[in-house]
């Protein structure tokens, strides 16, 4: 028998690699493009990627992903209403409640009209619909 240490990345630490650089590309994105709506676009798609990631994690401490009526803040603050033996997890899977590149919070139904979950944003217009800057950003429809 050999005493080796088997080392490898947690799930955890790999999804925070990614919420990084989701982040990173969020930041850089926009200095690099010379068209805003599009980069502004491109944000929100990489934050939408990181919520997501985030509700994956919370699912996986807490068996289910929140109700529409948690809400994504079930990801900042601890919902008073947890099924015993969950392990929310200590500071929350997000720093803050998130908002889009235009400023507006995401919206979240759970369950959601196209798979377990829906995040969406509605644009630079913030109604839905619409086209170009004012397309509806979604984590069903990836472009």
């Amino acid at each position: 028998m050999s005493d080796k240490k088997y080392r490898g990345f947690t799930l955890i630490e790999v999804m925070i690699v990614v919420v990084i650089l989701g982040i990173l590309a969020s930041i850089i994105v926009p200095k690099i493009m010379g068209r805003p709506d599009e980069a502004r676009a491109t944000r929100t798609l990489q934050d939408i990627r990181a919520i997501s990631a985030a509700l994956d994690l919370y699912r996986l401490d807490n068996f289910s992903y929140p109700s529409t009526e948690q809400g994504l803040e079930a990801l900042v603050t601890k919902p008073t209403e947890l099924p015993q033996g969950t392990h929310w997890k200590q500071g929350g899977y997000l720093a803050q409640m998130p908002v889009d590149a235009w400023g507006k919070p995401y919206f979240y139904l759970k369950p959601g009209l196209h798979g377990e979950f829906d995040l969406y944003s509605y644009g630079a217009d913030g109604v839905e619909g619409g086209t170009e800057a004012g397309a509806d950003i979604t984590n069903w429809i990836q472009k």
